[in-house]
């Protein structure tokens, strides 16, 4: 799995559908294996990235936990300590 996939749900403040979108297009991205579809490929690798956003929203909406919401900024320093130990 790509190490730059993140963790969508029970976050304070929630995901933005712009998060949800760029998680999509990564998704279809990596399983596609184009950066950038050529023009015959487009349409399909559009419906591709719509289609999986849509249900990774759904997906976040539906599921509940009883777990305190996490914070933004305290999961983005976690990945800059990880980031520092591993590349140091």
């Amino acid at each position: 799995m790509c190490r730059n996939i993140r963790v969508l749900y029970n976050f304070e403040p929630p995901t933005s559908e712009d998060e949800v979108q760029a998680a999509a297009l990564q998704f279809v991205r990596k399983v596609s294996g184009m950066q950038k579809p050529s023009r015959a490929n487009e349409a399909a690798f559009e419906r591709a990235v719509t289609a999986i956003a849509e249900t990774t929203r759904e997906l976040i909406d539906e599921l509940v936990t009883s777990a305190e919401p996490r914070d933004r900024e305290v999961e983005a320093e976690r990945r800059r300590a990880r980031s520092a130990a591993r590349f140091a």
